[in-house]
């Protein structure tokens, strides 16, 4: 029940952005990542939906990282190793 709240909790706060024009430019959408939400939220290996949508988001990780509401997803110890996973480095911005 836990799991399933937070994963629903993360797509929606996923959605919530990228309605907002403040955080969301044309080309970076954070409800792109949903693929790797279970990775990220749970410790899983990412998957290759994961992984693809992490390469096509890359240019977009700095201003993820910057964004106080995706800072703490971006910046986790389960998003770097998703990064590792798939070959995408942490951005250092």
């Amino acid at each position: 029940m836990r799991t399933s709240l937070l994963s629903t909790f993360f797509l929606l706060f996923l959605m919530l952005l990228s309605t907002s024009p403040s955080v969301v430019s044309l080309t970076c959408k954070p409800t792109e990542l949903a693929p790797c939400a279970a990775a990220i939220l749970y410790s899983l290996p990412p998957s290759d939906a994961c992984c693809s949508k992490l390469q096509e988001q890359k240019p977009c990780l700095c201003q993820y990282q910057k964004d106080p509401s995706l800072h703490g997803y971006v910046n986790s110890k389960n998003s770097k190793k998703v990064g590792t996973a798939c070959g995408v480095p942490a951005p250092s911005c």
